[in-house]
């Protein structure tokens, strides 16, 4: 059958016909074939080409046949079990086991047999078996062997090897002369089994001899041992603290030597673990400790999971294969704590090793038998693990309710988030938060982005929420949102964008109805507040620290002071001001109207001020006096405080006294503002103009005399401050007579025909065109 043609839309006919008709018409891309001669009646079929259409085509299916049978090379999907009895159901696990067994015996005698030299057949001498002969075992030195060890005797040579037949003659001769001819002579045989058993009995002497030297030796040792600690001298330990023993100076290069051998060596340092691998042991750690509070709460007892942790090899096939457990015991090194000991002790073990070698080794074998022996007594001392009684049991389940979770989902709306935080201290909301960050990290799933970024917008809502309340709850949840916002940067910026961009059209919308607005309320501030620490605001231009740094320009613009819980938001954001620009030293005009106008409030008489009061204070009126005090006696019990948040959202003053403390504490406020901003201004060119109001209002109108005496010194370096600073320009002053100008000489202007006049210039440059133009 042949192959089905594919079908085809009208969309990929089109397609390929623009194609094609693109290509073709691309010179660069056509190839000419070009023919010798022309044979009539034969049509040509290749006489144009598309190399890079057939290129692309070739490659194309190469891809879709070559490549795929490349990557499928030596490869398979499927893991085939190879042991023995794995897919008979029929035979016992014991049997399995059995068989393996015996087939890893198998292998491993077939190993050992490779070279095998038949050890099972017995060697033999002269009848005597090679086995039961002497092994030889006495190691003695050469020093104690004798010079004519291997060598033969003369008359063993000489019968064996020849030569020697004059001299068994001689022998012969001698004997027979001794024996005065009474016996008859020997043969060649027996003088040679005489001279084989004289060389044997030669040898066992030496052997006697080398014995009883050995154990000559060995007794002298023992003597040694007895008499070697009378030959040691040890000083009193009086004397030898008063006359400290005098070691020889060590040259330069031993010294260096030393210094070497004590140095600390280097160590490869442990891998850096990736955040995801960071993130993955925090949330496993996290789930196990929830396991086993859940399990304290069913009243399970928990045990230490590293007495119970039996240790699994990497290639361990699971299948119930016991090996034998080794009684082996770990070496271990103690380690010492001051390396001046370890160097005085390694010179006492070499002096000693100098003087006795054997002794030292016999010491050392105590020592480890001794660490042994303590070893066996600590493993047969330990205790058994104690069972828990019923109260115990109980006590621990309720512990356990108490105690937080562990693990936590991440809320999936605003109303979760307050569940989950609900009821719960300040401490425990941040860790409730930093476990949710931790189980649900971006690198352990594939939607936990998309959750954290959700969760750190409901946390700027409930941070709002709670700064709100009454008493507002400011102590919450700060390190977390920093975290998170480090995590997510564009989350948190168009969190925070929205939030400022909603309270400044609603500011803008209040300001076009009533023409006035008032102050930022406290969640507002605490966004402000919390915008400065998470972005940086020292940028020219940043997208939402300067948007923030214009709201609060706008409020300290826009919005009238007409009471002191006003005056009290207004010195906040100033703060936040002075906050934002402490790095830039950005100039900010609004922020230092504001001071003046609030120190401005302080002042009794504003008869002929000398300065200017600029929006949003009025020179004088109903809410011009909201700082000067009622009682003057009133600054000498009023103690230095700081002005809490709650005081922006509700002011509870009883009593005159509270509320001249109160103005003192903005006072003081407003000076302290006042320094700081002397101190970021300085190096300004205009710095004496620009604060020259608050110099004249300081000096004329408010005087050191009417503050308190924590006041007074402040309000000192404040003037000193200002006057000290260095004029760097006189200042643009009109001059009194206008002066005058200098003469000018005004034109004659003459009217001329232009034509007439043109055409005389024409003529006069060119007279030989004259007769042709007539």
């Amino acid at each position: 059958m042949g192959k089905v043609p594919k079908k085809r839309s009208i969309a990929d006919k089109v397609r390929k016909a623009k194609t094609s008709t693109e290509i073709k018409n691309n010179p660069f891309e056509v190839k000419i074939n070009r023919k010798k001669f022309d044979i009539l009646g034969r049509k040509s079929k290749h006489d144009v080409g598309l190399p890079g259409v057939s290129r692309s085509k070739a490659i194309n299916k190469r891809k879709e046949t070559l490549l795929k049978e490349y990557k499928q090379k030596n490869k398979s999907n499927k893991l085939i079990d190879r042991r023995i009895g794995e897919y008979d159901a029929k035979m016992a696990p014991e049997d399995k086991i059995l068989q393996r067994y015996a087939m890893e015996r198998q292998r491993v005698h077939d190993k050992k047999d490779l070279y095998n030299l038949n050890e099972d057949e017995e060697l033999t001498h002269y009848g005597q078996s090679l086995a039961e002969m002497e092994k030889f075992n006495d190691l003695m030195n050469s020093d104690d062997e004798s010079e004519e060890k291997g060598l033969l005797s003369a008359e063993l040579t000489a019968s064996h090897f020849g030569g020697g037949g004059g001299l068994l003659k001689k022998k012969t001769s001698g004997d027979q002369q001794e024996e005065e001819g009474s016996h008859r002579a020997k043969s060649r045989q027996e003088l040679i089994e005489e001279l084989i058993q004289k060389s044997k009995q030669e040898k066992r002497e030496r052997q006697v001899q080398k014995e009883e030297a050995q154990e000559l030796t060995e007794q002298l040792d023992k003597e040694w041992k007895s008499i070697q600690a009378l030959m040691v001298k040890k000083t009193p330990k009086a004397e030898s603290d008063d006359k400290p023993e005098e070691k020889p100076k060590l040259e330069e290069y031993d010294m260096m030597v030393r210094e070497l051998g004590f140095e600390m060596k280097a160590q490869p340092s442990e891998k850096m673990k990736t955040p995801e691998e960071l993130a993955r042991e925090l949330k496993e750690k996290l789930q196990k400790l929830e396991a086993d509070r859940l399990r304290r709460m069913m009243g399970d007892e928990v045990g230490d999971s590293t007495q119970s942790q039996v240790h699994m090899s990497a290639d361990d096939l699971n299948d119930g294969f016991i090996l034998d457990k080794e009684d082996k015991k770990t070496l271990s090194y103690q380690v010492r704590e001051n390396e001046e000991e370890e160097g005085e002790e390694e010179e006492e073990e070499e002096e000693e090793e100098e003087e006795e070698d054997g002794h030292s080794d016999l010491e050392s074998e105590q020592e480890s038998e001794d660490e042994e022996s303590k070893q066996e007594d600590e493993g047969a001392s330990a205790e058994p693990t104690k069972t828990l009684s019923i109260e115990e049991l109980k006590a621990q389940q309720e512990a356990a309710k108490a105690e937080l979770p562990y693990t936590f989902a991440a809320p999936e709306s605003y109303g979760d988030l307050k569940g989950l935080l609900h009821g719960h201290t300040p401490d425990n909301q941040r860790l409730i938060v930093a476990r949710t960050q931790k189980c649900n990290h971006p690198s352990l799933a594939a939607g936990n982005k998309l959750k954290l970024q959700k969760m750190f917008g409901f946390l700027l809502e409930y941070i709002g929420e709670v700064a709100t309340r009454s008493p507002p709850e400011l102590t919450t949840i700060d390190k977390e949102v920093y975290t998170m916002c480090q995590m997510f940067p564009e989350a948190g910026c168009k969190a925070l964008q929205t939030i400022l961009g909603d309270a400044g059209h609603s500011m803008e919308e209040v300001l076009e109805v009533k023409g006035h607005v008032a102050f930022p309320s406290l969640d507002m501030l605490i966004y402000l507040k919390v915008t400065a620490l998470l972005f940086p605001t020292s940028d020219f231009r940043h997208p939402v620290t300067t948007p923030a740094l214009l709201y609060i320009s706008q409020a300290l613009t826009k919005c009238p002071v007409r009471s002191l819980q006003d005056v009290t938001s207004g010195l906040v954001l100033c703060c936040l001001a002075v906050e934002y620009v402490s790095f830039s030293k950005r100039f900010l005009p609004e922020l230092v109207n504001f001071l003046a106008g609030t120190l401005h409030l302080a002042v009794q008489d504003k008869t002929s001020l000398g300065y200017t009061v600029v929006p949003p204070f009025r020179p004088s009126g109903k809410c011009s006096d909201l700082l000067v005090l009622s009682n003057s006696e009133s600054c000498k019990n009023w103690s230095k405080k700081s002005l809490p948040l709650s005081s922006t959202q509700h002011l509870d003053l009883q009593n005159d006294l509270d509320r001249d403390h109160h103005r003192l504490s903005c006072l003081s406020t407003c000076l302290d503002l006042v320094k700081r901003c002397c101190l970021l201004y300085k190096d300004l060119v205009s710095f004496a103009c620009i604060f020259h109001p608050i110099r004249t209002l300081l000096s004329k109108h408010l005087p050191a005399q009417t503050l308190p005496e924590l006041l007074q010194e402040l309000h000192g370096e404040i003037l000193e401050a200002i006057s000290s600073a260095p004029v760097a320009h006189s200042r643009l002053v009109l001059d009194k007579k206008k002066p005058i100008p200098l003469k000018l000489l005004t034109p004659k202007i003459v009217s001329v025909n232009t034509s007439v006049n043109s055409l005389f210039f024409f003529f006069h440059r060119k007279p030989s065109l004259l007769p042709t133009l007539i």
